[in-house]
């Protein structure tokens, strides 16, 4: 690594800032031989932020991708007075935007904003009580334009996979750009091609017409479902989404019964009473989430059932499958809910909401046909894995 920085104490900027540590002074993160200093490097020619991308990975770390060749500054804050510990890591340039996204298990909150108008900072808030020992964060630079903090000091499985942005797209040439030239590179898709392998593993092959299946796309014809940035409609997305789900469980022997297969008006009771019929053995219907057009910054994906048991089995398969392929946005999780369709069937029964179409970081990934084809493949991968352990 490069020559180190001094501690630098707090700024306040118009996001939330970091609280000051009861010594009245913000940290820099130590290693076990002394501060983990920003990595000297030219810095870029271009307006905008320096952080293309970044993510909290399964494997208990936090990830960035740069600007090549970028400094990094990274700090700690213990927690108090009911708040957690905070990591947070300062980059030239200022974000096109400040957001947060919600965390799960000890992952409270992920925000990016700007303290000043020259940089960017992510912030990793935790929850409170938690402990962290900043003697064992280290921020390491792999390459130059990769950056990695190990966090294997936390429990396995408490913390969420979350990110934004690609971490494995060719890096953005910066040097390259004329020093006149103040736009900033656009980033990356917001979906990751380097995610999702369970989700995207072959699927598994059962006895043909051995199961049937109800795939239910929520809405339909005048009914057109949530609408929100650019238009984007719920019926379009989730009747994409079924469509090609169904091909690939009949391409692996399930018989599928689609409730529409185009748009056109259809209630509620007939949904259910086509799935109770024809004695399938899972019903799901897919929706896609909304909120007011003001709040970009609510994502997530989640998925209810209505009574514990199997349902709840198929809920969670699904859930997972579907946030394999879809790092950044918040798993909102497999839980209860009363909804018509999944009250009144009488099988394993879900409803998945695979996204908010009004959100920031859903619903350019909604409104994309590669993407919607990894949903497809997810609910496949995980309908065909419960069927197979359920039998």
């Amino acid at each position: 690594m490069g020559g180190g920085t001094a501690i630098k104490t707090g700024t306040r900027g118009p996001m939330s800032p970091p609280r000051r540590s009861p010594r009245g002074m913000f940290c820099g993160l130590w290693a076990a031989t002394g501060i983990i200093a920003a990595v000297a490097g030219p810095a870029p020619v271009l307006a905008g932020s320096t952080l293309s991308a970044w993510r909290v990975s399964p494997d208990r770390g936090i990830e960035l991708r740069t600007a090549p060749g970028t400094p990094v500054r990274a700090y700690y804050e213990e927690g108090r007075q009911g708040a957690g510990p905070r990591i947070w890591f300062d980059l030239p340039g200022a974000p096109l935007r400040r957001r947060s996204l919600t965390g799960a298990g000890l992952l409270q909150e992920v925000r990016v904003g700007k303290p000043d108008e020259g940089t960017t900072r992510l912030v990793l808030e935790f929850q409170a009580g938690f402990q962290l020992d900043p003697r064992q964060l280290r921020l390491v630079g792999t390459s130059r334009d990769h950056w990695r903090m190990d966090l294997r000091q936390f429990p396995p499985r408490s913390l969420p996979i979350l990110g934004e942005g690609d971490m494995d797209s060719p890096a953005w040439a910066w040097p390259a750009q004329a020093a006149g030239n103040s736009r900033p590179p656009r980033p990356n898709p917001v979906f990751s091609r380097g995610q999702g392998n369970m989700a995207q593993s072959p699927l598994p092959r059962l006895g043909r017409g051995r199961y049937r299946v109800v795939i239910d796309p929520g809405h339909g014809g005048p009914d057109p479902g949530a609408v929100g940035i650019q238009g984007l409609r719920e019926t379009d997305i989730v009747l994409d989404v079924a469509l090609q789900t169904a091909r690939l469980l009949q391409s692996r022997g399930v018989q599928v019964l689609l409730t529409r297969t185009s748009e056109v008006d259809m209630d509620l009771p007939p949904r259910v009473d086509l799935a109770n019929s024809s004695q399938a053995d899972l019903f799901v219907s897919l929706h896609a989430n909304a909120l007011n057009m003001e709040r970009p910054d609510v994502n997530g994906i989640e998925t209810f059932y209505y009574e514990g048991g199997l349902s709840y089995g198929l809920a969670d398969a699904l859930q997972q499958r579907l946030m394999a392929i879809s790092p950044g946005t918040p798993d909102r999780g497999a839980r209860p809910g009363r909804f018509f369709v999944i009250r009144r069937t009488v099988m394993p029964s879900v409803l998945t909401e695979m996204g908010f179409v009004t959100g920031g970081v859903d619903a350019p990934r909604l409104a994309s046909r590669p993407y919607r084809r990894q949903l497809a493949q997810a609910l496949a991968a995980g309908i065909l894995s419960f069927l197979t352990q359920s039998s």
